[in-house]
């Protein structure tokens, strides 16, 4: 199993405001814009990501992190074995991802995502 991308995900409501900063200032690139959701990231192979939203999407609560795994099914088992609380899904959306949210010991909610195509 492999962590594929981590994003932080920061509650904002002025997205263009974060565009002028992420993209013109850190020349991050827009690689994502749902319209309630843009994501930036830096170039390269391990390129960092930086999510500003409006909402969770599918009327929930923003996610501390997304992380995207190449295993979704095991992921989901291991939370569940591991006490760990479920707070949405799993979950296919229709921007293309199938994803649950679970809450780590820390208090942090996490999307966990894979692509559904």
């Amino acid at each position: 199993m492999a962590v594929r991308r981590v994003a932080v995900n920061i509650a904002a409501d002025r997205l263009a405001d974060a565009e002028a900063f992420y993209s013109g200032v850190l020349d991050m690139q827009m690689v994502l814009d749902l319209v309630w959701i843009v994501t930036f990231a830096a170039e390269g192979a391990a390129a960092p990501q930086l999510s500003i939203t409006r909402a969770g999407g599918s009327g929930t609560s923003v996610p501390d992190l997304s992380i995207e795994v190449d295993n979704f099914e095991e992921v989901h088992r291991r939370a569940i074995a591991g006490g760990f609380p479920i707070e949405y899904g799993p979950a296919i959306e229709p921007w293309g991802v199938r994803r649950f949210y679970v809450r780590d010991p820390l208090g942090r909610l996490v999307n966990i995502l894979t692509p559904t195509a």
